[in-house]
């Protein structure tokens, strides 16, 4: 981590959400805009948005009308400044786009994508910015079936396995999720898929102080998912 890294967490967790909002503003002009074309936010509800991505995923399910506003006019709206009303802590897995799997549009869905979906400095940091800059009132973390970064880690803990580079360093954070399940009945990849979701799902809920005020208020909800690769559904869990 960098000093740079370290300040700002520093910064969040000691001056709140109301600081973290300060310093998202400075941020701004980086990830998508200035504050003030930023400061349009979404009016739908936690409950809202969650249902929008189950019926998006639903009409992606039945091969319905495909909805999509993605030409001039919207590239235009967007520019200046966006909208979103989901974050998606999603998996890199080429067969997982998030947008195309809830029909959703362009400037709907802040994703955060790294293989496995797990969360380090730089996710953490995004995520806290769509909540407190943008009012993002969900945060789905969605992984799926048959991921390659999960194998990854159940090979390391059941074969000792290694692999080269920085790929040993980018799994260890699985690790723990696949021990926990090491002993349980059922196909250990995918209880291990679902242990790393839920354990990020809770990190979320309870370890980043920056999102606990607006989940206390009702503001904001954090909820797991898992994507069948094989009939593109989403299982939505750990919703409480």
């Amino acid at each position: 981590m960098t000093a740079i890294d370290q300040s700002k967490r520093a910064f969040f967790r000691t001056a709140g959400l109301g600081a973290a909002g300060a310093l998202a503003g400075a941020l701004a002009p980086v990830l998508g805009g200035s504050a003030q074309a930023a400061s349009k936010k979404t009016d739908l509800t936690p409950e809202q948005a969650l249902q929008l991505l189950k019926d998006g995923n639903r009409n992606y399910l039945t091969e319905g009308p495909i909805r999509r506003v993605q030409g001039r006019e919207r590239r235009l709206e967007i520019a200046r400044g966006q909208t979103p009303f989901a974050v998606l802590v999603s998996c890199s897995d080429s067969r997982v786009p998030p947008e195309l799997l809830y029909g959703r549009d362009l400037g709907e869905l802040f994703i955060v994508r790294n293989a496995g979906n797990t969360v380090d400095t730089s996710a953490i940091g995004s995520i806290e910015y769509a909540v407190a800059e943008l009012g993002v009132p969900l945060i789905v973390v969605m992984g799926h079936q048959r991921c390659g970064a999960v194998d990854a880690a159940v090979s390391v803990v059941r074969d000792n396995a290694t692999f080269p580079g920085s790929i040993g360093a980018m799994i260890e954070p699985i690790i723990p999720a696949v021990l926990s399940v090491r002993d349980k009945p059922g196909d250990f990849l995918d209880n291990a898929v679902r242990a790393n979701i839920s354990r990020i799902v809770k990190r979320l809920r309870q370890s980043e102080p920056t999102l606990l005020d607006p989940q206390r208020a009702g503001k904001l909800k954090v909820v797991g998912a898992h994507y069948s690769l094989e009939d593109g559904s989403v299982d939505f869990f750990d919703e409480a």
